[in-house]
């Protein structure tokens, strides 16, 4: 059992909550996610990691409330417990692991979109601990939608927030955003981290490949399982079959087949709207996976 020791409601739906996990938080790094089971009948719930605090042994997750599921987590309060909190899962960010003054040549630029601001938080922040200065773009739908906006201009060298409707910050979309960047303020670019949903990353993909910027997406969306047993998370990338959860979640954005990416994200879409509207939860034979 794990305690819930911080909830708090970060935008409508969109909750953030620490979790005691101390060897979760320990061994976490950029990139990864963890599994979550809210109770003994709940189905596992794939979440990237938004934060850890290897002193107080917390690890903090942001939960959207898109499903049974997720609402389920979404409910429980401070000082409640969940069943299964599994983690760090998947393989951490590439340049973790690589030579420091060779990532310290390289320009980044981090492009969130919606909940995916959670999961680019953590990296923003491993680059500002190394001393690294990278450039964050923040995009929502509107204004009451844009997340850990105080938390991301602590750690970016630049922030830029934008939003659909115009309500705040740069009227547009993010890739409205990086045209903007690279068009008309001449900023020049090695990398681009787009994390948020699918479709998103797809035409931010479409944009970079036209610029010739290397461009890695986070495929956690069309998780399941989280262990590669379920197969649910296949993609094809760059011309050969990945498992998001156990090859990723991190990809070439470039090589990625999205046309069956966006498939896999659809796959339980009518079972999961059916099963919300009665307020039940969906177990299908794949290890208990599911969307979430």
């Amino acid at each position: 059992m794990f305690e819930i020791v911080e909830k708090k409601f970060l935008a409508p739906n969109i909750v953030s909550m620490d979790i005691l996990a101390p060897r979760v938080a320990k061994a976490a790094k950029p990139g990864q996610f963890v599994i979550v089971v809210a109770d003994d009948k709940g189905e596992r719930v794939p979440l990237t990691i938004c934060d850890y605090d290897t002193e107080k042994g917390t690890v903090n997750i942001v939960i959207q409330t898109i499903g049974a599921s997720t609402k389920k987590i979404s409910q429980l309060e401070k000082g409640d417990y969940l069943r299964d909190f599994v983690g760090p899962l998947g393989r951490p960010s590439d340049y973790v692991n690589e030579d420091l003054e060779e990532v310290k040549k390289r320009k980044y630029l981090f492009v969130a979109g919606g909940v995916g601001t959670a999961p680019v938080y953590p990296q923003a922040r491993w680059f500002k601990e190394n001393g690294i200065d990278v450039d964050v773009i923040i995009g929502a739908k509107t204004k009451e939608l844009i997340i850990l906006e105080d938390e991301m201009r602590e750690v970016a060298g630049n922030l830029y927030v934008c939003t659909d409707d115009g309500s705040y910050g740069f009227n547009g979309m993010v890739t409205a955003m990086i045209e903007e960047l690279v068009e008309n303020q001449g900023k020049k670019y090695d990398v681009i981290v787009a994390i948020g949903p699918m479709i998103m990353m797809k035409f931010v993909c479409l944009l970079t490949k036209k610029y010739g910027i290397k461009t890695i997406v986070s495929l956690n969306p069309i998780m399941v399982d989280g262990t590669g047993m379920c197969g649910a998370c296949r993609v094809n990338v760059g011309g050969e079959t990945k498992f998001a959860c156990v090859d990723g979640p991190e990809f070439d954005g470039h090589l990625v087949d999205w046309d069956l990416a966006l498939k896999r994200l659809a796959q339980y879409k009518k079972e999961e709207e059916e099963l919300a509207k009665r307020g039940e939860e969906k177990v299908c034979t794949c290890q208990q996976g599911g969307a979430n």
